[in-house]
């Protein structure tokens, strides 16, 4: 029996996909790099923000200096222009009131930055009362590193057999399975299904009721 519910938040909850890519290219053009498609960062995207701009600049460009450089300016950028296009995924507000009120606890993990994966689930979430709201923090390791999972299961004081995780990615698939929890997989996100199954998954839903379904199904 599920008694805690925790999601990612890209590509999971929130389509940030275009506000992220508006403000990485912004950055890029700032320091004179090539820019890209929307499209082709759902495949940058899900290992934090120092991954997401290696991977936006060009292979001879990678480098610590050049990621130092265009992170600030992204930074200044994304906190300015991180809600102009995002939007919650169909579905998505009434199954986190509906788990919400059958006494579910609910919590956000995420590599997305500490301060606007708090921001944008507040924002966007603003009724619903999560345990605990987490990004990439200064000092944590990021996903797919369990300690982000195990200090929510630890503050939400429940077992690892009552805990599910929600992503979209290898990379949530692999969060789950290094921290001993269960994992469900949903295939409106970013990444492709296979990507999933090749680290390990084995659950998938299309739609938000079909996720309800799975998460009640086990109570």
């Amino acid at each position: 029996m599920y008694k805690l519910i925790i999601f990612d938040l890209d590509g999971t909850l929130l389509d940030t996909i275009e506000d992220l890519a508006n403000s990485v290219n912004h950055a890029l053009i700032y320091y004179n790099f090539p820019t890209h498609k929307t499209e082709d960062y759902r495949f940058f995207i899900g290992n934090g923000v120092n991954k997401l701009l290696e991977r936006a600049l060009p292979e001879n460009k990678r480098n610590t200096d050049n990621v130092s450089m265009l992170k600030i300016e992204f930074i200044k950028h994304y906190y300015s222009h991180s809600d102009t296009f995002t939007k919650p995924y169909n579905g998505i507000v009434d199954l986190l009131f509906k788990l919400q009120e059958q006494g579910f606890k609910l919590a956000v993990a995420s590599n997305k930055i500490h301060q606007a994966t708090v921001d944008l689930s507040a924002r966007f979430f603003a009724e619903i009362h999560f345990i605990d709201v987490f990004g990439q923090r200064e000092g944590f390791l990021a996903k797919p590193n369990p300690s982000i999972l195990n200090e929510i299961v630890t503050n939400a004081d429940v077992d690892k057999s009552e805990v599910l995780y929600v992503g979209d990615s290898g990379v949530d698939v692999a969060t789950a399975y290094n921290a001993g929890v269960n994992f469900v997989g949903v295939l409106w996100g970013f990444r492709p299904q296979s990507e999933l199954e090749e680290v390990g998954a084995k659950v998938f839903v299309n739609n938000s009721e079909e996720l309800f379904k799975i998460i009640i199904s086990t109570n």
